[in-house]
């Protein structure tokens, strides 16, 4: 009689609403984990400047249902690195390759919340990163390179010689200028080696601009200015160098100078590509259609790789859900759903690192 009266008592107590309650999701829950991969595919698309961030891991969530609207919302913490892509080419961050070791890392967490009912919908971000310790890096690699100054003279030397070597031997229609440097490092290889990244815009100036006005061209200021991420390094040897082109051939604006590579990506304007995309539609439904060139330059004159901005609508202008800054490392508490954390999808060889 009094098992089958605590049988009862447990059955209501487990009940609510006609049916059992459901544990909450935890960390490796694959709708939890849906959440966290396209919650911050919408903070790389919010963002404006940095670089694009990749998840590591789910580190800790909370979920409340909303009966009433079929949603859920859920707030997340998750464990986020670097990638080597600057926000400039808005890939998916899926396809954008982590920093590795040898490439001055970067890691930190991101708080968010987000609605999920048949898709995902960020409502904001809070996200806090930092650079790898270079004593963290020494110790498991004594030769990579460490992290420099931006703003240090022999930085800014090396992204002025790589843009000046890419104007030079590009085939593009107009000149580009420095934007923002936007990481530097340094490496002793048979002398001090610099490398630098750099975002570059597209100037009014083009390349029959006598040389003596190229101090004189202002970037060109409108929706079609195409936009470049570069990587350039610079050898400080004290012998002279002579560069020469792809063919073989001399190339004496760069004689006497001191060795500097680059590679630059550069991308088309994202209202370049609505506009080629609403023309291709209008094409598709009657048959072909000639239209203006609303782009200063087509897409096979670029001498180097092109990436297209990748088509995400943003509800809100940019910025306006959250912020990434550079901060160190919190003292965190334990998760508290469960099975969290999730699994790491990188370490890059720092156990001792709390990545």
């Amino acid at each position: 009689m009094v098992s089958g009266y605590l049988l009862v008592l447990c059955l209501a107590l487990l009940q609510q609403g006609g049916k059992a309650r459901a544990d909450p999701p935890g960390c490796i829950n694959p709708e939890a984990v849906r959440v966290a991969e396209e919650a911050l595919e919408q903070i790389n698309q919010d963002r404006t400047n940095g670089y694009i961030l990749s998840l590591n891991r789910l580190y800790d969530l909370n979920q409340t249902p909303e009966k009433e609207k079929g949603v859920s919302l859920y707030k997340l913490t998750i464990d986020v690195m670097e990638t080597k892509w600057h926000i400039t080419s808005r890939k998916p961050w899926k396809q954008c390759e982590v920093r590795d070791i040898g490439d001055v890392p970067v890691y930190g967490e991101c708080e968010l919340s987000a609605t999920f009912d048949v898709e995902v919908k960020l409502q904001s971000y809070s996200c806090a990163i930092r650079k790898v310790p270079p004593t963290a890096v020494v110790s498991v690699c004594p030769d990579c390179p460490t992290a420099d100054n931006p703003n240090e003279p022999v930085v800014k030397e090396t992204a002025n010689l790589s843009l000046q070597r890419f104007n030079e031997e590009s085939s593009l229609a107009n000149y580009f200028t420095l934007e923002n440097i936007t990481r530097a490092s340094s490496q002793w290889v048979v002398g001090p080696a610099y490398f630098v990244e750099f975002t570059i815009v597209e100037t009014v100036c083009s390349k029959t601009t006598d040389a003596s006005e190229l101090g004189h061209c202002p970037p060109m200021d409108c929706q079609f200015a195409h936009r470049g991420f570069c990587l350039g390094s610079h050898l400080d040897h004290e012998e002279q160098f002579e560069f020469r082109t792809s063919e073989g051939k001399k190339n004496s604006s760069f004689k006497n100078r001191k060795p500097v590579d680059v590679t630059c990506e550069i991308y088309e304007p994202q209202a370049a590509v609505v506009t080629e995309q609403a023309h291709a539609k209008f094409d598709g439904v009657h048959g072909g259609h000639q239209h203006d060139n609303h782009t200063h330059l087509h897409p096979h004159e670029h001498m180097h790789s092109i990436t297209p901005s990748s088509d995400v609508t943003v509800s809100r202008p940019r910025g306006s859900f959250g912020t990434v800054v550079d901060q160190p490392a919190p003292i965190r508490s334990a998760p508290a759903a469960s099975s969290c954390p999730g699994p790491h999808r990188h370490n890059l060889g720092l156990d001792r690192l709390k990545l």
